[in-house]
């Protein structure tokens, strides 16, 4: 049986050859309509990376801040919690700008000093004394403090204001004002209060000495909120 021939006369397929697909390129409107679509995708997803970097920030911002803050507190309660009647000077006083206490420390006693100076929260402490003379100089010192001593030690920022109360009777009453009063004796230090010196000139008669509250408030603005701390303090 022969073979169809095809129209030049040869032999072939019966099966018509498939024509081959033409091939074009994109459009260069078509190009810039697709990187116009890349960069708005880009730019969707970098503002969304940002704004998580961001919240991340800020989480570990509040986080650090809130940590310091309450070992800020934490101190600010061993400090009151180691407070030390002495009678010889003022264990605790309040003028509104600073808070000045005794307080035991390592086998002596030392003048703590808590302060609030252009919005920054700052802590001092006076070197540890065994004697009335060096006592006495430590608690001068604490009220002649400027701000900028090296001993100063900044705790927080963004403070505006502070105030403390003391509860007596019952009742919490302002710091500032004028508290309970007892009446003690004062005596003469005894000889060799210090090394090599003679015993402190003190007159004996009766003086008047503010009593220790039976706690302290704490009431703080930080960064617009206050914050309330109270401390009982126990028999000194």
């Amino acid at each position: 049986m022969a073979r169809p021939r095809n129209a030049f006369g040869t032999a072939g397929s019966s099966a018509e050859p498939v024509p081959r697909r033409l091939q074009r390129g994109f459009t260069l409107v078509e190009v810039l309509v697709a990187l116009a679509i890349m960069a708005v995708l880009a730019g969707l997803a970098w503002r969304g990376l940002d704004g998580m970097v961001r919240a991340r920030d800020g989480s570990q911002a509040a986080v650090d801040r809130a940590a310091r803050l309450n070992t800020i507190l934490a101190q600010w309660a061993q400090d009151l919690d180691a407070l030390r009647d002495t009678a010889v000077v003022p264990p605790l006083r309040f003028d509104g700008q600073t808070l000045l206490l005794t307080r035991s420390i390592n086998g002596g006693v030392a003048i703590v000093a808590w302060s609030l100076r252009g919005g920054t929260w700052q802590r001092w402490v006076s070197p540890v004394v065994t004697h009335v003379a060096p006592l006495q100089q430590a608690w001068l010192r604490a009220q002649q403090l400027l701000g900028n001593e090296p001993e100063q030690l900044s705790l927080l920022g963004d403070v505006s204001d502070w105030q403390l109360y003391y509860y007596r009777g019952n009742a919490w009453t302002n710091a500032q004002s004028s508290g309970d009063t007892a009446a003690t004796v004062a005596a003469p230090a005894p000889a060799g209060s210090a090394p090599g010196a003679p015993a402190a000139p003190v007159v004996l008669g009766v003086h008047v000495q503010e009593q220790l509250p039976d706690g302290v408030r704490l009431v703080v603005n930080i960064a617009g909120n206050t914050l309330t701390r109270d401390i009982a303090l126990g028999p000194r």
